[in-house]
């Protein structure tokens, strides 16, 4: 098995004022070569937004853009006609494909807004863009996995335009659980959204994350009540 830990403390860091965002990986004017992308996984920024704060409309393409509200509500519009509202327990994707133009708002004036965004690399470039989002029943990840997003339909997540999944759990503490990844080959990034986590003899805080791949199974025991998101994603480069 290979391990990558990420720290929380390592990641870039931007504050505009209406944004304060952690970043996992490289992205706009923060760049470290040692994190780039872990496989197909591009992007994961973790992103607080000020009351009446967004971003304006600007472009994508070719890529898998996944959004999942932590805390508060955003307000999406794109070129594809969609408009809407995605809140806490909500899960939205765009496949930007040939092309799309989108913004997004905190819906709120006054409280700001938790989301995580998260980029994979396309399996089929060029396709014609698309939008999902689904609300999920948050009561039905406590102590299991419940799949988020994932390109089979028995899974019950937002398609995605690659052989990759998101699934997140809501552990008590001293509870175990393990993440097995479907497709051969794949790495599974663990992210800890809240509480500490150990993973074979590696202890996770907040907002840490371990890049695990070249394994069947990653194992994962609750030192406190903690919340995690595992991303299965194709490995490469």
């Amino acid at each position: 098995m290979k391990a990558i830990f990420y720290p929380a403390s390592e990641r870039g860091h931007v504050n505009f004022g209406w944004l304060d965002s952690h970043h996992s990986f490289s992205f706009g004017n923060w760049y470290d070569p040692e994190k780039v992308h872990f496989g197909a996984l591009r992007v994961l920024n973790d992103d607080i937004v000020k009351g009446g704060g967004g971003f304006d409309t600007h472009p994508h393409d070719n890529m898998e853009i996944v959004s999942i509200p932590l805390k508060g509500a955003i307000a999406h519009k794109d070129s594809t006609g969609t408009e809407g509202i995605v809140y806490s327990g909500d899960v939205q994707i765009m496949s930007a494909g040939s092309g799309i133009r989108h913004s997004e708002y905190n819906a709120s004036h006054y409280d700001p807004a938790n989301f995580l965004q998260i980029w994979v690399f396309p399996k089929q470039q060029n396709i014609k863009p698309r939008y999902d989002q689904r609300t999920f029943d948050q009561s039905q990840r406590q102590g299991k996995w419940q799949v988020v997003v994932s390109p089979d339909p028995i899974d019950g997540g937002v398609w995605i335009n690659q052989d990759a999944r998101m699934a997140m759990t809501k552990l008590e503490a001293g509870k175990d659980i393990t993440f097995t990844p479907v497709y051969e080959g794949s790495g599974v990034y663990l992210f800890v959204i809240e509480g500490e986590v150990e993973v074979g003899n590696v202890k996770l805080q907040r907002r840490d994350a371990l890049g695990v791949s070249e394994t069947g199974a990653v194992s994962i025991h609750a030192e406190t009540s903690a919340e995690l998101l595992a991303i299965e994603v194709p490995m490469f480069g």
